[in-house]
């Protein structure tokens, strides 16, 4: 691992001059931070949180390194977290493209390690540096965001909030996989935009969708190698400290609920929180919101299953064949979790047997193929390997 130490400020004591009084079951007393002249040991850690205060392509601003956020969120109770670690506050390099390269390296040596990099940000184009991170171990992904526009942008664009998802899209080699939009509102997207990105097999769900089936956020999440959230999502009542903040979106307890089926996900190894100004965090509410964000991440993650694909001897299976009698998809449901799974045959280049990709997927899919329809996320998948 690159030596991180060099790479990141100290918290500001402000933070920890009250440990003394922390109780034995605060999120500051139970992980290890950095301190001035004390470095976090990150060999064994599970998690490991820092800020990027980086917002050069953003409307968001920030003049002060210092990140109200953990104020909060050390404070608050957890009976026992895994091995979390607190980074600090990253340090920008001279130019842009040089902080961005810095990220990548950051989040590309924690995640080689098993280590899931939190970010706080920063503008949501941070998001394209974590995914270069991805690149540069040549893993493909799924990018979930949860965000009320797309963030394509024009090809001519430079690398903005606006446009990073565009820069992704275009990376070549390219290494998405997949793409879920979660919370878009539709006064704020193009319908051309809408069209293009389910006309190459992405994901993208209305505001209005997600409300009425969120439970379906679960087996997207398990699906996902990286959250990216940009707090512009969530309704301006719960998080203002954003100057693209509207009155619609999500309400606090949702966004705490999408960051609890992260960190229940055994396949999601990086998570971004974007888009914080806390110029504009007067009382407070958005670092507290975000704080327990953090939490219910957490709380999630000491629930994992350790089910990143079904375990068939631990599975019943299901198979739905179609009226013409050539095509059947076939669902596995966990008997210890009761999660459901599709698998899509696809061909390995130079085997001539077809293999399965499983697909985490929910019992609403199990319906529809049930009805006669072959689900979306599963037609999707099956797209991609065609």
């Amino acid at each position: 691992m690159i030596e991180l130490n060099a790479y990141f400020e100290s918290l500001n004591s402000e933070v920890y001059a009250s440990k003394d009084s922390w109780g034995i079951t605060q999120v500051g007393r139970l992980i290890d931070f950095h301190s001035e002249g004390s470095f976090p040991e990150v060999k064994f850690a599970e998690i490991a949180i820092f800020n990027v205060p980086e917002y050069e392509g953003s409307k968001n601003i920030s003049i002060s390194n210092y990140c109200k956020i953990r104020a909060s969120f050390y404070q608050l109770h957890q009976d026992e977290i895994p091995r979390v670690v607190d980074l600090g506050t990253l340090k920008l390099m001279p130019t842009r493209k040089e902080s961005f390269n810095l990220i990548q390296d950051v989040c590309a040596a924690l995640l080689h390690d098993g280590i899931i990099p939190i970010i706080i940000g920063g503008g949501h184009d941070v998001s394209y540096a974590v995914y270069k991170a991805y690149a540069s171990l040549e893993k493909y992904i799924t990018l979930t965001s949860v965000d009320k526009s797309f963030d394509i942008g024009m090809e001519k664009d430079n690398l903005a909030s606006y446009s990073h998802l565009g820069k992704m899209i275009s990376h070549k080699p390219s290494h998405l996989f997949h793409y879920v939009n979660l919370g878009y509102q539709s006064y704020f997207v193009s319908p051309v935009a809408a069209e293009m990105l389910q006309s190459i097999n992405f994901d993208i769900v209305r505001l209005g969708d997600l409300k009425v089936n969120f439970q379906e956020v679960e087996p997207v999440m398990r699906n996902t190698d990286f959250l990216s959230f940009d707090i512009s999502a969530i309704q301006y009542a719960y998080a203002h400290a954003n100057v693209y903040s509207s009155p619609n979106g999500l309400n606090g307890e949702e966004a705490c609920k999408i960051m609890r089926y992260a960190g229940l996900s055994d396949k999601l190894t990086a998570v971004g929180l974007f888009e914080y100004n806390q110029q504009l965090d007067d009382s407070n509410q958005t670092a507290q919101l975000m704080a327990q964000m953090l939490w219910y991440f957490i709380d999630g993650y000491k629930m994992r299953k350790q089910e990143l694909n079904p375990n068939l001897k631990n599975c019943i299976k299901y198979t739905v064949a179609f009226e013409d009698g050539k095509n059947e998809i076939v669902f596995y449901k966990s008997q210890s979790s009761g999660r459901w799974w599709m698998g899509v045959p696809f061909k390995k280049e130079g085997e001539k047997q077809l293999q399965n990709y499983y697909v985490a997927c929910s019992y609403r899919d199990y319906e529809v193929a049930n009805q006669g329809e072959i689900p979306e996320r599963w037609l999707k998948t099956y797209n991609k390997f065609i």
